[in-house]
């Protein structure tokens, strides 16, 4: 037990952070560079020293295993023709940067300009964001100054930061197979890009990732690691907080001043005199929100939950990108499949990896991307694809034994929405989650013309030298309806929840937290995680989390030097 992790009998703090992840850890640094101000950071999973979690291709060991994992699933889904999904959730330090795909995305600028319009609010507008982005930022083409790949081009540094604790840096690997993919997507009509993160991510290219040097990058070694000296911050983690404590008696608007927790087996109480900010991500805030009484009126009845404030929105309009896996037979082509289904391949992965910190073992789940639009009528990109050299069912399952690649797509904007709601009154039980997959019939249109493009991008001259045969979903299902029920039976989760708390005008009676991000109605408390997002961004949604908590951060320190 660690110095910080001995202070439980203080009860009392400035700040109480819920949530030791991708915001949380963030947050923590934020706040707590302020030596006057007190901070305590509490996350329900444990340290991030699990080897698996800080080497890149660990996220097979990580997902699915419960020292790292929540193992939440979702509810049958309709259209998923009935299937439950493995919802993976970080449980560790670092949360979900510590089990996740590693991908640096931003999405687009038209995203933050819609949360802008959506809140009435510039502050979200694109070049109001583009700031906070680059604040954490240590983007590996500034290392010398400029950009070492095109001569000192300016507008990467226009775009990007350097010097921050959020490392960025080009994968440390190539496969033939994907570079004949890109060739093959240039053939079909996409345009390279050099740059996903400028706002407009059309175009093929490489994934940059959150790594140094061939290791995972996690937010517990970007932003914990530096302050873990600090005085002021606390850490705790086996630390599962079960509602919020909520002076009621107190006018309108009622407060919050701390939080209970399960913590050694014993139930704690602790205090913020300023803040509790809850930062457990799209299904970990609302069940919190809801069992502390927070949340629909009729949802918190049924399960026997005295209503404190009445708020609807909670737990609703969930958004998730949800990624259709086709999966294509080669020859000619060597893929981790092969290599990794034999002693000697698996011996010769380990020894690079070793030696060099590079090859399968530094790989994310995805190496090459692409944004594309679905159909000419779409006025941005609206699919993303994440190319690999192998298949599997799902990650977590073993490669198959068969030489294939799975070319991955997802729609980037769905209008199906879902939802996270208690099951019980009880901390211990997982929400009910029900994303609602394919219930429109946009979604299930764009499913279909996805698929399509997929066949047509294989179909060119580029890749005819693998015999690329497609196995997954199969050339014999051709009409929009046989491949939308297609894709219910070979759609995965990419893992992008968001939107259960959203943020929203003060006159709309479904917004959760206003645009400062503060709950309604309710003081003292904050949500600073992907669950404020009105809609879901077009690309991975980590590095968006990490700006919302840096542009949160700069308010609660504003608010705190203003109130002395």
């Amino acid at each position: 037990m660690t110095r910080r992790d001995t202070r439980q009998s203080d009860d009392r703090f400035d700040y109480i952070v819920v949530g030791g992840g991708s915001a949380g850890c963030l947050l923590a640094n934020r706040l707590s560079r302020d030596p006057s101000m007190r901070v305590l950071l509490l996350e329900a999973g444990g340290k991030d020293d699990y080897p698996w979690i800080h080497i890149p291709v660990g996220y097979l060991y990580c997902i699915g295993n419960p020292r790292t994992d929540w193992l939440f699933k979702t509810e049958p889904d309709a259209g998923l023709n009935g299937r439950s999904l493995r919802y993976p959730r970080g449980k560790t330090l670092g949360g979900c940067s510590s089990i996740n795909g590693m991908i640096y995305m931003r999405g687009q600028a038209r995203d933050y300009d819609g949360w802008a319009a959506a809140t009435g609010d510039d502050t979200w507008t694109w070049q109001n964001c583009l700031p906070d982005f680059k604040a954490h930022e240590d983007h590996y083409r500034l290392d010398n100054g400029n950009d070492p790949e095109t001569g000192g081009n300016s507008r990467f540094s226009d775009m990007h930061g350097h010097g921050g604790e959020w490392r960025i840096e080009k994968q440390r690997l190539k496969w033939d197979i994907l570079e004949s993919f890109a060739e093959a997507a240039v053939e079909a009509g996409i345009p390279r890009s050099d740059d996903f993160n400028s706002g407009d991510n059309e175009g093929v290219g490489y994934f940059e990732v959150n790594q140094r040097s061939g290791w995972r990058w996690n937010t517990s070694k970007a932003f914990l690691r530096p302050a873990k000296n600090r005085p002021n911050l606390s850490v705790w983690t086996q630390s599962h907080v079960e509602r919020l404590v909520l002076e009621t008696e107190a006018p309108d608007p009622k407060r919050c001043t701390g939080v209970v927790l399960q913590r050694q087996g014993r139930r704690v109480e602790v205090r913020a005199d300023r803040e509790v900010i809850l930062c457990a991500g799209a299904i970990g805030s609302p069940h919190i929100l809801q069992l502390s009484g927070i949340g629909p009126a009729g949802l918190l009845k049924r399960h026997g939950i005295a209503v404190i404030h009445d708020l609807p929105g909670v737990g609703e309009n969930l958004q998730d990108h949800l990624q259709i896996r086709a999966v294509f037979k080669v020859g000619n082509a060597k893929t981790l499949n092969t290599l990794a289904n034999n002693l000697l391949g698996k011996a010769m992965i380990g020894l690079e990896y070793v030696l060099k910190r590079s090859g399968p073992m530094s790989m994310s789940p995805s190496q090459l991307g692409a944004f594309t639009r679905s159909d000419d009528s779409q006025a941005h990109a609206n699919l993303e694809y994440h190319v690999q050299p192998l298949s599997l069912d799902t990650f977590g399952e073993p490669l198959h034994s068969i030489p294939a690649f799975t070319a991955s797509v997802c729609n980037l904007n769905p209008t199906s929405v879902g939802s996270v709601r208690i099951r019980s009154n009880r901390a211990a039980d997982a929400p009910a989650i029900a994303p609602n997959y394919l219930s429109t019939e946009e979604d299930r249109k764009i499913a279909a013309q996805s698929l399509r493009q997929v066949r047509n991008i294989v179909s060119q001259p580029a890749l005819a030298k693998y015999r690329p045969e497609e196995w997954k979903p199969g050339r014999q299902f051709q009409s929009d309806e046989e491949l939308a029920r297609l894709a219910g039976d070979i759609a995965n989760t990419i893992f992008h929840p968001v939107g259960t708390t959203r943020m929203g005008r003060d006159d709309d009676p479904t917004a959760v937290v206003d645009s400062r991000l503060r709950v309604r109605g309710i003081a003292g408390l904050r949500v600073v995680d992907a669950g404020i997002m009105p809609k879901i961004t077009s690309g991975n949604t980590n590095s968006p989390t990490l700006m919302i908590a840096e542009k949160a951060a700069g308010w609660i320190v504003n608010d705190a030097r203003r109130r002395g």
